[in-house]
């Protein structure tokens, strides 16, 4: 098979290993290579499990916050253009909404026996939420389809459940200041009993300030039983996507901005403190990778020096500087794909039994939904992408002793020869 001169002479420099001055040299490309190694399997590693946290993030903090609620503003009538838009969504298919409801979400007051605790709660269409929702997945008692219109009973996370000392039938006294009204004592909210039938739960921070209750028993309990007050809540196939679904929602269906809220106004700064967090571990680790494959460089530095009269040689038989120049540059290619090689094989392997030696030094950690281990997401797009930027830093690593090979005067370097 035909190989180019210029791969062919930087394959055989990169295995050569005749003098003591070449076996040091091969001990720094060891070395650089043995740092890209671990550098890109480390990446590969902490990029997963990055990757993975996020993914448990995004499903146990938005599965239950609403991925975008649009509203009827207060001053608009219900047979104004802006309400029937609303109305109209419902019915609409949009892509990237997988399905939408009636809702509607107040602050409220929840009274136990021994205990008082603010929460939000959120009015619901039980079928859809059944359907569509990763809460009903995770119930502990009871299920969606309890929350019985007129029966005015709710469904709580498990960490509240814990607070109040409240578990499945017990009463609870919610009170809502903002349908409060007017009386001879003074100002009083409205309020009711409420029955828990059902706990879940998924392991997120909003589980102890969310409770659950039919759609129908909160505008009741809000004085608006025709529910004038409530919204339209879209599920999004991703909710990472909410762009997208907000630019058609308002370019194309002509929907006002400022009815549209989306998890971003309530949970924006937490997944922004993760993604920070996963950018600085990413450039880090790169910077690790770029300190090892700039270690190529004083190894071909040496190389150059010590093969200057075989560059002579080869010059003065007819070989192009360029060519010259490529040697060392697929020299240091070469040592790049060793280690991208060794530290992807790695990263892949450690990334997949990373629980299972976790469990073997007695370091078991349970952050996954499930309670199995540690969350690893591994993304194939992104691992190629980190190895290919491995072997770019090599490549560049390479090109100041190309250079300097490149332009080595023959006559200079056969002087001594």
């Amino acid at each position: 098979m035909f190989y180019p001169v210029s791969a062919f002479i930087a394959y055989r420099y990169a295995k050569s290993s005749k003098s003591s001055q070449t076996s040091f040299v091969s001990f720094i490309n060891r070395f650089s290579v043995a740092g890209i190694a671990l550098g890109l399997m480390a990446l590969i590693i902490v990029v997963s499990v990055m990757n993975g946290l996020e993914g448990q993030l995004k499903q146990r903090v938005l599965g239950i916050v609403p991925h975008i609620e649009i509203t009827k503003t207060p001053t608009v009538s219900p047979q104004s253009q802006s309400a029937m838009t609303v109305d109209a969504l419902s019915k609409t298919p949009i892509k990237g909404v997988v399905a939408s409801m009636a809702y509607r979400e107040t602050e409220a007051v929840v009274q136990s026996r021994s205990d008082l605790r603010g929460v939000q709660v959120h009015g619901v269409e039980p079928g859809v939420m059944l359907e569509h929702t990763l809460v009903a997945n995770h119930m502990e008692q009871g299920r969606f389809n309890d929350l019985v219109e007129g029966s005015f009973s709710a469904i709580i996370g498990r960490a509240l459940a814990i607070k109040l000392d409240a578990r499945v039938g017990d009463r609870l006294r919610v009170m809502v200041a903002g349908a409060s009204v007017y009386t001879p004592f003074g100002r009083m909210p409205s309020q009711r009993l409420v029955t828990i039938v059902g706990v879940f739960d998924m392991g997120s921070q909003m589980d102890d300030k969310v409770m659950y209750m039919n759609l129908k028993d909160v505008n009741r309990l809000m004085r608006d039983p025709k529910g004038n007050g409530q919204s339209l809540r879209l599920f999004l196939n991703d909710a990472f996507n909410y762009l997208a679904v907000v630019d058609h929602l308002t370019d194309t269906m002509g929907v006002s901005v400022s009815t549209i809220r989306t998890w971003r106004e309530r949970q924006g700064p937490l997944f922004d403190a993760v993604k920070m967090e996963k950018n600085m571990m990413t450039l880090m680790l790169l910077l690790i990778i770029a300190v090892a494959a700039f270690n190529i460089v004083s190894a071909l530095v040496m190389v150059v020096t010590e093969k200057q009269g075989d560059i002579a040689v080869l010059q003065t038989q007819g070989m192009l500087p360029g060519t010259v120049m490529w040697i060392f540059v697929l020299n240091g290619l070469f040592n790049g794909i060793k280690g991208a090689g060794i530290g992807l094989i790695l990263g892949v392997v450690i990334t997949l039994q990373l629980n299972n030696i976790l469990d073997l030094i007695g370091s078991p950690l349970a952050l996954a939904a499930d309670g199995s281990g540690l969350p690893v997401e591994m993304d194939a797009v992104q691992i190629a992408g980190i190895a290919l930027l491995s072997l770019l830093l090599c490549v560049l690593a390479s090109v100041y002793p190309a250079r300097k090979a490149m332009k080595i005067a023959p006559s200079q370097a056969l002087q001594n020869e």
